[in-house]
């Protein structure tokens, strides 16, 4: 029998988040299997178990996992200030991020399922949104970024709300229409309250 070093478990338990993450965006938790995700990851059912606990603690690592990619390759790597909340903004109200939804934000995808998930994955969904939203506050604020916190996790709730129904839309001009004016809503949060 071939004994695997620690470094292949954790770059293994690594692919399972990453693949889990993808699939679970794309279909649901609960139209997600564990065969499907261990297939997806490209390993036998008998492996899980060897990095979860249960399909409940791999969902909530791939939750907060998604959420902290989400963090890192979006919202830290926006142009500074007010340039980089509307580059967020367009992005994530784009017709690419809602035709692509195993690639695109875990809120949009997952909010419904998230809501009736177990108090532990809740909690991994909440730190990880607060991480998200600090990352916003700190653009719209930068001098006190807990004062823009409400505002931050609106704009996230508009967006991700926008993005559901855009995507839930069978007519795509309807759909299209709705992200133009979802983003319109949201730069109008950004520019509310502020003083010219």
């Amino acid at each position: 029998m071939v004994r695997y070093g620690k470094e292949h478990k954790s770059e293994t338990r690594r692919r399972i988040i990453e693949t889990a993450g993808r699939r679970f965006k794309q279909d649901g938790i609960d139209g997600s299997g564990v065969s499907t995700l261990m297939k997806d990851a490209g390993l036998t059912n008998g492996a899980f178990y060897a990095h979860f606990e249960s399909k409940n603690d791999l969902v909530a690592t791939a939750i907060a996992d998604q959420l902290s990619v989400q963090a890192e390759n979006v919202v830290a790597r926006a142009a500074p200030g007010r340039a980089g909340l509307e580059q967020i903004v367009r992005g994530y109200l784009s017709p690419q991020h809602r035709d692509t939804p195993g690639e695109g934000c875990p809120n949009a995808a997952l909010l419904d399922e998230i809501g009736r998930c177990t108090d532990t994955t809740r909690q991994a969904y909440t730190d990880g949104v607060l991480v998200l939203i600090d990352g916003i506050a700190a653009r719209m604020a930068p001098e006190a970024p807990s004062s823009a916190r409400v505002k931050a996790l609106s704009l996230l709730g508009l967006m991700a709300g926008t993005l559901q129904l855009s995507r839930a839309l069978t007519d795509s001009r309807l759909s299209n229409e709705l992200l133009d004016q979802g983003v319109n809503n949201a730069l109008a949060l950004l520019d509310a309250g502020q003083h010219v």
